[in-house]
């Protein structure tokens, strides 16, 4: 997933001679928290919040410049990058937004951690049979059935209790990728499960290729 399937493109900005009070007043119209600082060709030229703004007036700051983080203080990511380096900057710099450029530089949107939190919440909401139907069409030459029943083992083999493919199938239509994520102990033993069945799939399949 990249930055930009997520990121708001309705964001506003502000110029960097706009005074203060006008600022607040967009920003304050548009219940927006931060807003970038833009140039003529809507280029990234700084970085206001609401905190910002409320410590201008108070030191009795004049212009959007006056109160401005530069652009070289900046956090950014480009649309096309990966919404995991959004997710990890946000994380590493405790911001709650981020304006988002494209390759000449102008601002394009602007991604906030509750967009972020709201994609995750989407992505987790997911049925696990999806995945695993994914996995069916990606596994040429196999069946729903030989999928079924390889999980079945590598589930009796990882926990110790008996599930029969049947078994499994139901669990997978009725659980989401959330509950599968904290049923299995998280994302990477997961996702090394899925891994684990696919090898197994593939390796039944090749000795009874070899067996005929």
């Amino acid at each position: 997933m990249r930055v930009k399937e997520i990121m708001d493109k309705n964001f506003i900005g502000v110029a960097p001679d706009m005074g203060l009070d006008q600022a607040s007043l967009k920003m304050e119209e548009h219940r927006k928290f931060a807003t970038p600082v833009l140039d003529d060709d809507k280029r990234l030229v700084g970085w206001i919040t609401a905190l910002d703004v409320t410590k201008g007036f108070r030191e009795g700051k004049k212009t959007v410049y006056d109160i401005m983080h530069h652009r070289s203080d900046v956090i950014y990511v480009h649309e096309n990058d990966t919404a995991r380096l959004a997710v990890l900057k946000a994380s590493k710099y405790k911001v709650v937004s981020i304006p988002v450029l494209n390759n000449e530089g102008v601002v394009v949107g602007v991604i906030r951690t509750s967009d972020i939190v709201e994609t995750l919440s989407h992505l987790y909401e997911i049925k696990v049979s999806k995945i695993f139907e994914a996995m069916d069409r990606e596994l040429k030459g196999v069946s729903w059935d030989e999928l079924m029943e390889a999980s079945a083992i590598v589930t009796r083999r990882s926990t110790g209790k008996r599930v029969t493919a049947k078994d499994y199938e139901q669990r997978i239509k009725n659980s989401t990728f959330g509950e599968a994520i904290w049923a299995t102990g998280g994302l990477e033993k997961f996702f090394v499960g899925l891994i684990a069945i696919g090898e197994l799939v593939i390796a039944r399949k090749v000795a009874r290729a070899r067996s005929q």
